[in-house]
């Protein structure tokens, strides 16, 4: 029932302009839209249980987006209090480190002046200012169709509940709304399925390269008070992914003797054996980052996946009545690693962009001011000059790219002028997959449970929660290619690619059967982007449902 039921009748909203997504990007169109003109009539649908349930983020916050959007920020009490003291970068090997020092980075490079924050206590202030201003928010509403009047976007279908697990009505069955508008701006984050579904059918990616990404965990933990040290900012890189993958790991002292600890893992690595979790698990043992954990306790545990595609993956921006913004349009900075800043951006620009069409007269067309915005602003500038540090990476390894991406990155920086020209990022993640035969098994160590845990049981720390009782919303092309393709080829990487632990091959009598434990998914859509064989279509489920971070 996830489609365009023209036989089911639905109340319908009409609005001059509707946001799905309660994230930067969403949050800062709504409110630009209010700045612009207070009679505009705006709502933000969030698919989670409320504003930030579904956000995930490092965060180191760079505050030029919030600058433009809300000057005075500071003043109206905004959660971004712990600055930056200290920048650190490493290099591990197994037992120790090699710190790289500050001064041969780009400026643009470097955390001071930045803040480590939660962005989902950033956005629950967001959606504060913006229902202030007369913004309508509706958290729990989950946006499961596009609402078409001949070729143009006209609205979403919101708020399906109580469907039976084969998709038909149960008893408590309610048909959702159509929230119309005239005009729709996708700010759902990386490989939202409205954004997907729109990209495919207008074609948005021709003539630009494939979007690559990574996958990002986090935990935050409450440390001993002796080791914690606000402000401070350590990037690593090196082991234990080694040659098999790009990433590293983040820690970031925010307040409260809290530590946010990630690791990102690039999803372009060729050994379907990798599991990304693990390595997570793993990279804590490092003594850099056992010292500061032990005696420390986890509080929360999540995971997401993050586009590292760059200027030369973003697709055409504009469709008929909308348009993407933020992570569903891929503007993450990856040599950064910061993306909140350009989603701000990206959501002045496109309310800049719909208010003039609506003052016109206008509706329903496309946002063709937006488009020439971000590819010629802010946005653009912070993006071109880092454009070669991702596909460098990809194709000449860690150390050569650090020496080409750092030349390419200090010239465009002095020049504005990238002197390798622009590198093409190639195949797609699910491409990049190597057949198994190619590769050996990894060994990873079993969890300790102080400072490694089982996946299942770092996912209860994620407080995921969905309605057993509703279609699994984790959808199969072909539900016999898990087991007579990707099993025999691939050794079924969806069992350790997930974070969450959603996928099992479980062996019985019969042979093996493919499990999707769906209860267990953090909407991360790494199954979405990595697998193999493309089978694995990400679709939401009931609004409400999923993680619930408290401050992520």
């Amino acid at each position: 029932m996830n489609d365009q039921d023209s036989t089911v009748e639905r109340e319908a909203m009409e609005f001059d302009v509707v946001i799905v997504g309660g994230g930067p990007a969403g949050l800062s169109a709504a409110i630009r839209l209010k700045q612009i003109d207070a009679d505009l009539n705006v709502v933000v649908l969030e698919k989670g249980s409320e504003i930030g349930a579904h956000i995930l983020s490092g965060a180191v916050l760079d505050t030029s987006g919030l600058d433009a959007l809300i000057p005075d920020w500071k003043e109206k009490g905004a959660p971004i209090t712990q600055e930056v003291t200290h920048d650190n970068f490493y290099i591990l090997g197994e037992a120790g480190q090699v710190r790289v020092p500050n001064w041969p980075m780009p400026p643009l490079m470097s955390n001071h002046g930045k803040y480590i924050v939660s962005m989902g206590n950033v956005t629950r202030w967001m959606a504060e200012q913006a229902e202030a201003m007369g913004v309508e928010v509706f958290p729990g509403m989950a946006c499961s169709a596009l609402v078409m009047e001949g070729e143009r976007v006209a609205g979403v279908i919101a708020g399906e509940m109580g469907l039976n697990p084969d998709g038909t009505p149960g008893p408590q069955y309610e048909p959702g709304m159509e929230l119309r508008g005239k005009y729709v701006l996708l700010a759902e984050g990386v490989r939202g399925s409205l954004s997907k579904e729109v990209i495919a059918k207008y074609d948005l990616s021709a003539g630009h390269e494939p979007q690559k990404f990574g996958l990002g965990m986090k935990e935050i933990w409450e440390v001993d008070p002796a080791k914690f040290k606000p402000g401070t900012v350590t990037h690593t890189m090196g082991w234990p992914l080694g040659k098999n993958a790009g990433g590293g790991s983040f820690i970031y002292h925010m307040d409260n003797n809290q530590v946010l600890v990630g690791f990102v893992v690039h999803l372009n690595y060729a050994n379907p054996y990798l599991y990304p979790y693990m390595e997570f698990q793993r990279a804590k043992h490092h003594p850099l980052i056992a010292d500061l954990l032990e005696g420390g306790k986890r509080v929360a545990y999540g995971a997401r996946a993050i586009t590292e595609g760059g200027w030369q993956s973003i697709p055409k921006l504009t469709f008929p009545g909308g348009a993407l913004l933020g992570c569903s349009a891929g503007l993450v900075n990856v040599p950064r690693i910061k993306g909140n800043h350009n989603a701000m951006l990206s959501g002045i620009a496109a309310a800049n962009a719909a208010a003039a069409a609506i003052a016109e007269g206008r509706e329903g067309d496309e946002l063709v001011a937006y488009e020439d915005d971000l590819r010629s602003g802010t946005i653009a500038k912070d993006l071109k000059k880092v454009r070669n540090v991702k596909p460098l990476w990809s194709k000449l390894g860690l150390t050569s790219s650090l020496a080409l991406g750092g030349f390419d990155m200090w010239v465009a920086n002095l020049t504005g002028w990238n002197p390798l020209g622009t590198w093409k990022h190639g195949k797609t993640d699910a491409q990049a997959t190597g057949k198994a035969a190619n590769f050996k098994e990894i060994a990873y160590p079993k969890p300790d449970g102080k400072l490694s845990f089982d996946r299942l049981t770092n996912v209860s720390f994620s407080f995921t929660n969905h309605e057993e009782s509703q279609p699994c919303h984790l959808k199969l092309a072909d539900p016999s290619i898990p087991i007579s393709v990707n099993l025999p080829e691939y050794a079924e990487p969806a069992q350790r690619y997930c974070p969450a632990g959603v996928y099992e091959v479980i062996e019985d009598a019969n042979g093996p059967r493919f499990q999707i434990n769906f209860q267990n998914c953090v909407h991360c859509k790494t199954c979405d982007i990595k697998d193999p064989s493309q089978n694995i279509n990400w679709t939401t489920p009931q609004g409400g449902d999923g993680p619930n971070y408290p401050n992520m």
